[in-house]
């Protein structure tokens, strides 16, 4: 099955997933508990005090479930969807989805999470919105957070330039409302899928069929006529107003509050759901939130920096970076100057990093402690610092000109210098270390 109910029997018996059945409120106590399993377990509430269905949360809070969830192991992740990218499939489309099992035009019955005390209110936050492409008549998916204005209307958050907020304004140009389907609980696989930044004119949900096999099938809506998942759990359709905005703020991957934005409403023609449906909610800021948005950009990263810097080894976004600031890039450096391309290409991959740091093959990326020994050791700030000033960068760094969109971005070679003697950078080791065990000893 290609559903999240699949997924969390998947993880359940692994001891992987907690069940809560005190009853809990919508209003921060489930995002608190959340908090709490940062890391840890994902978590499934199934009693709550406002509505009737179920919620999980820190679904892909892990590495090792993110690998799950793409039939992958942790270190095979990137080539599992690089090649689901590259080896796109349609899905095929049915009648009768699961969803229309039940229906609605109330969008209080769900058990939308307040998250963050200064938030401008309640949000879902695993969202994934679908819409049409006016231009190349292909359907589009991309992660949307919706604050709820009353029963039948949202506010929805859009990245101004990016492919929903493309084809809304090609929509409002031709005096038109936009007709979209959102859904909320699918298999993490078109979740991820949907995080991808792909292609303008490119369908997210071949990834995600490509990523569960071919296995994922889509049903039709009536209103939109857009196509989701069949094994959805909560399906919304309905249109973007073209002439109406609402003021509302959020706490973004950063874990810092956005600034006061006019975005656009979003009212709801009906509400599909399945029988004991289960609602899905991110917390934003924390593990599940940064790997979901950071881990499809961390493969494309290290496919095109690999596709244009040969020496690279692997490229890691970096926790501290909140998995979308900041990147190592280990390479097997033949030249001094492979470092500052590599600085320079891995900027151009990812426009939204502030700082890259550049380490030799001898040290892991994914490791802080190698990575700043690396910056102690082999770094000279005055020949191998790169600082580019005033250049496009991402809008939510509170530091950075949000207004222009525009930061400073530094570079870091922190590799050894070829022109010194090997010897006094290379690192000690300990013959047959790695082969003994303490509890021999102790």
């Amino acid at each position: 099955m290609t559903d999240i109910r699949t997924f969390i029997e998947k993880i359940k018996k692994t001891r992987q997933l907690s069940i809560i059945k005190k009853s809990v409120s919508t209003k921060y106590e489930i995002a608190a508990v959340t908090a709490k399993m940062d890391g840890a377990n994902a978590v499934l509430f199934e009693n709550i005090k406002e509505s009737k269905l179920r919620l999980v949360a820190n679904l892909v809070g892990t590495r090792e479930r993110f690998a799950s969830a793409v039939s992958a192991t942790e270190s095979t992740i990137h080539s599992k969807v690089i090649s689901a990218i590259e080896n796109a499939k349609k899905p095929k489309i049915i009648l009768g989805g699961k969803f229309l099992e039940n229906s609605s035009k109330d969008l209080s019955i769900l058990p939308i999470v307040t998250h963050f005390e200064k938030e401008s209110g309640p949000f879902i936050t695993s969202s994934i919105i679908y819409t049409l492409n006016q231009e190349k008549k292909a359907q589009n998916s991309s992660f949307h957070r919706l604050m709820p204005l009353d029963k039948t209307h949202f506010s929805i958050r859009m990245v101004e330039g990016r492919h929903l907020h493309r084809t809304f304004v090609h929509a409002k140009e031709h005096g038109e409302d936009l007709k979209v389907a959102i859904t909320v609980g699918v298999h993490p696989a078109v979740s991820i899928a949907g995080a991808y930044q792909a292609e303008w004119g490119e369908d997210e949900l071949e990834i995600a069929n490509s990523l569960l096999a071919g296995k994922l099938t889509l049903t039709k809506l009536p209103y939109s006529g857009m196509k989701v998942p069949s094994t959805a759990e909560i399906v919304l359709e309905g249109k973007i107003l073209q002439d109406k905005t609402h003021k509302e703020w959020m706490v973004e991957m950063l874990r810092t509050y956005d600034f006061a934005r006019e975005q656009p409403v979003f009212e709801l023609e009906k509400l599909y759901y399945r029988n004991n449906a289960i609602f899905h909610d991110v917390l934003a800021g924390y593990s599940e939130h940064r790997l979901l948005m950071g881990m499809p950009i961390e493969a494309k990263l290290n496919r095109d920096v690999k596709k244009t810097i040969p020496q690279t080894k692997q490229v890691v976004m970096t926790n501290g970076g909140c998995n979308w600031l900041h990147a190592v890039v280990q390479i097997s450096k033949k030249k001094d100057i492979d470092a500052k391309k590599a600085i320079e290409k891995t900027f151009a991959a990812h426009r939204s990093l502030k700082m890259v740091t550049i380490v030799d093959d001898d040290i892991d990326p994914s490791d802080p402690v190698q990575v700043e020994y690396a910056m102690a050791t082999r770094f000279q700030a005055d020949k191998d610092l790169t600082i580019i000033e005033k250049v496009r960068g991402s809008s939510l760094d509170p530091s950075s000109d949000q207004k222009n969109l525009l930061t400073t971005k530094l570079g870091i070679d922190a590799t050894r210098p070829l022109s010194k003697r090997p010897e006094g950078f290379e690192i000690a080791k300990i013959p047959r270390e790695n082969k003994i065990s303490l509890k021999d000893y102790l």
